[in-house]
């Protein structure tokens, strides 16, 4: 039973490692010619793989993109799921944000493919489209690890309010970070955004409204 769990694993890991090349080859792609120039042949030959392999992952080239889309999410997610309750929900989606958008190596790499897809998704609707299915799948899976946060006196309304506006103070942040000019850190930086929306935000959900427990900084205000 564990070596059939450990090569299951194996398995799960190597899809997607295979998905995550196919999702960089296709950001690249889109990025030099443009998402309408580019076929599922193209994004196959860049990352390595047979068409077929492509198509098996992914019904178009557009969905292609979508494992460079959610990394951020998941990363987002895990932080909340082990973060300490005592300091209050929306410190806890503060200090979250704030690692997962702040520079380091990977999240610098991962930050340049966002802001190339999201400009190219102003002229494809169907990226477009895309970037809404992740941003509403990850409102779902955010709800766990928020009624966690909150604790027992939440109430459903309460706990998906809070989902729906968090995901769209970090989908806010993105695009409006993704239109201008503005560096991946100092003011107008992704970190920057999303802490200055939550906190816009705060006021009108209860479950985001502060508490005594000291706040996550926004890196800089305009």
């Amino acid at each position: 039973m564990v070596a059939v769990s450990a090569r299951s694993s194996l398995t799960q890991r190597r899809k997607a490692a295979t998905q995550l090349d196919i999702a960089r080859a296709a950001a690249a792609l889109f990025a030099e010619q443009g998402v309408e120039a580019t076929t599922a042949e193209e994004i196959a030959e860049r990352a390595g793989v047979a068409v077929r392999t492509f198509y098996r992952y992914f019904p178009t080239k557009q969905d292609a993109v979508e494992p460079l889309l959610t990394a951020g999410g998941g990363q987002w997610r895990s932080l909340l799921e082990s973060a300490d309750a005592e300091q209050g929900v929306l410190a806890a989606l503060e200090e979250a944000a704030t690692r997962v958008l702040s520079v380091a190596p990977e999240q610098e790499a991962m930050l340049g493919w966002t802001r190339e897809l999201l400009r190219a998704a102003g002229a494809d609707a169907a990226l477009r489209s895309v970037w809404q299915r992740v941003n509403r799948e990850s409102e779902e899976l955010l709800r766990p690890a928020l009624t966690r946060l909150a604790g027992d006196t939440a109430s459903e309304l309460e706990v998906r309010l809070a989902a729906a506006a968090a995901t769209d103070s970090i989908r806010v942040a993105l695009e409006t970070w993704a239109a201008s000019e503005a560096g991946m850190s100092g003011p107008g930086c992704p970190a920057d955004l999303a802490v200055r929306c939550l906190r816009h935000f705060s006021g009108g959900v209860p479950l985001l409204r502060p508490t005594q427990s000291s706040q996550v900084e926004p890196t800089a205000t305009p």
